[in-house]
């Protein structure tokens, strides 16, 4: 019933009504004894008989008061008058979002704005443990100053049901008409798990800010129905339109924003609000500035130069050139490469200071032609000498050349001397003038390598034989496990004492090479954080260069990984590995590196045996050295049946790259798969020496351990490889299987029941929880674990039929199904 003006209730006089819903009547009153306007919210009946409910919303309404940001509408009391319950807030004046929904639509810039107020709101709500439950267009209002409150922290708790509903009478659900016939309300902004019934926590509201999003830009909601039934299903099972469809204002990266807020799974959306909030910031940053350049480009710039624009690109020329008659240096602008990779992972966006970089390459370049000074265009690299009397350190030695000979080799307008050019200095010292006569070059390279244990020096010096001056030399102390990130180091500081002469295109190609060699740093460590740093490299390099092939098969590599170590599932991930390979080929179709991402793809997922090897052979035709090739298709030989081969492969792969930790670790694997379980564990602990902490070589020697019945030194590694891989569900489920193999059938079920729940909430390999279940002899449980396993493609059922960790089911008759289902057994 509608109170009148000028009633009193309590210390409030009710001036006027100010809505109402299924959330109760709200009024604007006077609180008299401060003289100061309030929102007055009369929460219905039904939500407060329940003394338990009552509790738990009281209880979290007086923690969203205790809140103070300017993003968030201050709760001034809480509290009964005459019986029934009352919430007395701040009275803000304006709109809430669903004005500019139903009315005006507004610009990409103004969504922004409102994103990132929000997204700030939420990040100080869920750090002080707050979930707002109901995030929507009328629970978020704009002040006449832009300034946006968020409402009703608190009043959803109030209204959670323990068991999800689908009734579109009941008081969850606020019926708004959008199109004819179509059902919407509160239920269109729940998160999957949310209409499931399901726990919530901090994703769930992030999932509601997607949808808002997306409703803001489009004007209708991503998941529609005639019924709420269709509404919620549409919100577990199907995917929105690309906003695209809808406005053409939409930028690349606002997509990629908005689809990782609406993953359905919980553990591919953000993690956080803050994470959501940054990526907000960043775009909305970009596009300020690009308006900027853009307006930027139209002027004159002061100190005799000018800027001009055409198809996109910028010019820069100074007065000296145009009266010359030369060309200006051109700056492309790069473009997104996520039109290219399937939404899920956070992309980089470009900063301020990068494109500003940009313009001081331009007019350094400028500056550098016009007072015509030259660049050395040639170098001699000749193999660096051992300085120890030790067989290994030769190797080390070799491969430490080859890696900074394979970075130099990328620099465009260098002269690089062939292997077989400098293979007749190896071993010996030389004069690196002499050198640099004999073989008419302008520089040489000389290094020496010296190894003590895990210790490595290494001293350099880069010498212009032209002028008879060292124009650079150094000395790295260093341990083995972090020579690859030092040969990135000195690669590029050679690159830079050269001062070669590089176009804009030019640079943008080395920018992109060196990114990329980041990414394969951080790709060689297989974590999931770390893997996620690769990906933010590969990504950099493809907006550098949305040409540049290699990005796009780093790309592929990572989200191949992320299957195999249990962090995305194979249906989510694969996809885009494939998508970023074909990219790559369509680039590049002699790139060994994409031929072997799009053969591994085939290979775990499409269970393409034939195409996998062809594939694979094709990457090996086109660069027998590549490691990876090598290493992959060794395992691939051992899932086909071929055991002795793979490990002969496996050891190419080793030898190939005797420094790399994960060729070194998939050699001992190999030997695990041809049950050669001394060599396994000799290899493990080789690979150990290299680096004590690499996840991979612990998981293998403890595998290895397992298969000998030597379970205690089984445990210990398996443990340390779950702690160094951060907690890894796959490390974790390796482990129960020790356990329960050794006979402490408790301790593997307390990880196995770990694992169920912590697969409510992200994903967990079904392969992992059949391997458990395998172990502890629960045969019918495995078989339903590993048909759940099937039905999602999973990337360990290739190793079904070698791998001896699961070898008690052969003889049911549902393994030898399963094989030939996969195509294991004709």
């Amino acid at each position: 019933m509608a109170i009148a003006a000028g009633t009193h209730l309590g210390p409030y006089e009710v001036i006027s009504p100010l809505g109402a819903g299924g959330m109760g009547e709200v009024y604007l009153a006077e609180d008299l004894r401060l003289n100061r306007k309030v929102a007055l919210k009369l929460l219905p009946a039904q939500f407060t008989q329940d003394e338990d409910r009552l509790r738990r919303f009281v209880r979290e309404a007086k923690a969203a008061s205790a809140l103070n940001h300017p993003n968030i509408i201050t709760i001034y009391e809480i509290g009964q008058l005459d019986g029934s319950h009352f919430i007395a807030t701040e009275f803000i004046e304006g709109h809430t979002l669903r004005e500019p929904i139903t009315g005006e639509r507004m610009r990409l810039g103004e969504v922004l704005e409102v994103a990132v107020q929000v997204a700030s709101a939420l990040a100080a709500a869920h750090k002080a443990g707050i979930i707002h439950r109901d995030i929507k267009p009328e629970n978020i209002m704009v002040r006449p100053d832009g300034l946006v409150k968020v409402l009703d922290f608190g009043l959803a708790k109030l209204t959670e049901r323990r068991a999800p509903t689908v009734d579109a009478d009941t008081p969850t659900i606020i019926k708004v008409q959008t199109d004819p016939g179509t059902v919407m309300g509160t239920v269109s902004y729940m998160s999957p798990e949310q209409t499931r019934g399901l726990e919530v926590d901090a994703r769930s509201d992030l999932f509601s800010l997607g949808v808002v999003l997306y409703e803001l830009v489009t004007g209708r909601v991503p998941f529609a129905g005639l019924t709420t039934t269709d509404v919620i299903v549409a919100i577990v099972d199907k995917e929105p339109a690309p906003l695209s469809h809808h406005s053409s204002e939409v930028t690349a990266e606002f997509q990629q924003i908005v689809d990782q807020a609406l993953r359905k799974e919980r553990g591919e959306r953000y993690q956080t609000a803050k994470e959501l909030l940054a990526d907000l910031k960043n775009l909305k940053q970009d596009l300020e500035f690009e308006a900027k350049w853009e307006q930027a480009l139209s002027t004159r710039v002061n100190g005799g130069m000018a800027v001009t624009t055409s198809g996109g690109r910028a010019a820069v020329e100074t007065d000296s050139q145009r009266a010359a008659g030369t060309h200006a240096v051109e700056i492309a602008r790069t473009t997104s490469s996520a039109e290219y990779l399937i939404s899920g992972i956070k992309q980089h966006k470009r900063s301020v200071a990068s494109m500003l970089a940009v313009l001081v390459l331009a007019f350094a370049a400028i500056l550098y032609f016009s007072l015509g000074h030259g660049a050395i265009d040639s170098i001699a690299v000749l193999p660096f000498i051992n300085a120890s009397a030790n067989p290994t350190a030769e190797e080390l030695s070799d491969s430490i050349t080859d890696n900074i000979f394979n970075n130099l080799s990328q620099l465009p307008n260098l002269r690089l001397k062939s292997r077989s050019a400098v293979s007749r200095y190896r071993g010996r010292e030389a004069d690196p003038e002499a050198v640099g006569r004999e073989l008419k070059v302008h520089s040489v390279l000389t290094g020496m390598v010296s190894q003590r244990g895990e210790d490595l020096s290494i001293n350099l010096e880069l010498v212009d034989v032209l002028h008879s001056n060292v124009l650079w030399s150094e000395q790295y102390k260093l341990k083995v496990a972090d020579i690859s990130a030092v040969q990135e180091e000195i690669a590029r500081e050679i690159s830079e004492k050269l001062r070669l002469r590089l176009s804009g295109a030019e640079k943008k190609r080395l920018e992109a090479y060196q990114l990329y060699l980041k990414g394969r740093h951080y790709w060689s460590k297989r974590t999931k954080e770390e893997l996620q740093q690769a990906i933010k490299y590969f990504q950099q390099a493809t907006e550098t260069d949305a040409k540049f092939a290699p990005a796009y098969a780093g790309l592929a590599d990572c989200y191949n990984m992320l299957v195999i170590y249990g962090t995305l599932p194979p249906k989510m991930a694969f996809p885009v590995a494939k998508a970023a390979a074909e990219k790559a080929l369509a680039l590049d179709e002699t790139l060994a590196e994409a031929h072997t991402s799009l053969a591994y793809a085939k290979w775990k997922y499409d269970w393409d045996w034939k195409g996998a090897e062809r594939d694979f052979k094709r990457a090996l035709d086109l660069n027998p050295g590549y490691a990876p090739a090598h290493q992959f298709y060794a395992s691939y030989l051992a899932t086909v049946g071929r055991p002795e081969e793979a490990v002969e492969e496996a050891k190419r792969t080793q030898k190939l790259d005797p420094l790399s930790l994960i060729s070194n670790a998939d050699l001992a694997w190999n030997y695990y798969l041809a049950h050669k379980y001394d060599q396994a564990i000799e290899q493990s602990r080789s690979t150990l020496e290299l680096d004590p902490n690499f996840f991979p070589a612990h998981r293998y020697l403890g595998l290895a351990y397992e298969q000998k019945a030597m379970y205690a030194e089984a445990i210990a590694e398996l443990n340390k490889a779950a702690t160094l891989s951060n907690g890894s569900a796959q490390m974790k489920a390796t482990l129960a299987h020790a356990y329960a193999m050794a006979g402490k059938a408790g301790e593997a079920r307390k990880i196995l029941n770990e694992l169920e729940e912590t697969a409510k909430q992200r994903y967990v390999s079904p392969y992992d929880i059949a391997t458990i279940y395998a172990a502890l002899g629960e045969q019918n449980r495995a078989f339903d674990w590993l048909e759940k396993a099937y039905e999602e493609r999973s990337g360990w059922l290739a190793y079904l039929k070698i791998n001896p960790i699961l070898d008690n089911l052969h003889s049911d008759p549902r393994f030898a199904d399963l094989l030939r289902r996969i195509g294991l057994t004709p």
